[in-house]
């Protein structure tokens, strides 16, 4: 009999879907099985979120760290993270570093509550993750050498002098001014006021 927690997640793009329909077999998993249900993590949110974009999914975490369960049962992989490969073997394997199992509901072989197969299974996926991310860096690394040969300038545009003069002016005219209240001015991201503050600060 083990301790089990249940995740459940629909997007907000999945039209008529209800995480109910994921729960109710979930629940019957349980049930057939012996174990106990500890509690349910229910989410409305895109997978493709992170862990602070999903608060059930970093609730799931925080109680994993407490050891509240023994196991996490999902209905399968990509509701419980949607965020490539490399990303979702992270999450996973930081529940077996708190001793917690997972368990997908339709995807059998993605277990590891048996324990004859959880290390083979993460390094697996591991290497498949470390795989997946070289085929993006060689993709990214070819997209900018196309982008170059093209003569398309890379990188963030540059600001406006204009626009630049305007933030170093308003500085100027009132030094203890937040760089928030100067960007909200003139419309720019924080990000770009500070920079240019930095600059002036160097010079």
């Amino acid at each position: 009999m083990a301790r089990v927690a249940l995740y459940a997640r629909v997007s907000t793009t999945d039209k008529g879907q209800d995480p109910e329909n994921q729960l109710m077999q979930l629940r019957d998993w349980c049930a057939r099985a012996g174990h106990e249900i500890v509690d349910e993590y229910v989410e409305h949110e895109s997978g493709r979120k992170g862990e602070h974009g999903r608060r059930a999914f970093a609730r799931l975490f925080q109680d994993a760290a407490r050891r509240h369960f023994d196991l996490v049962l999902f209905w399968s992989l990509d509701r419980f993270s949607r965020e490539g490969m490399a990303q979702t073997v992270h999450y996973l394997q930081r529940l077996q570093a708190h001793g917690v199992a997972f368990h997908s509901f339709t995807e059998e072989y993605l277990a590891t509550d048996n324990e004859l197969v959880r290390d083979i299974l993460l390094a697996v996926m591991s290497s498949l993750a470390k795989v997946e991310a070289q085929r993006i860096s060689e993709r990214t690394k070819a997209g900018l050498a196309r982008a170059r040969a093209r003569g398309k300038t890379l990188g963030r545009p540059r600001l406006d002098p204009k626009k630049r003069a305007r933030i170093e002016q308003l500085h100027r005219a009132a030094p203890t001014r937040s760089m928030r209240s100067i960007a909200r001015e003139l419309k720019l991201p924080y990000e770009t006021v500070r920079q240019v503050m930095k600059q002036l600060e160097a010079s």
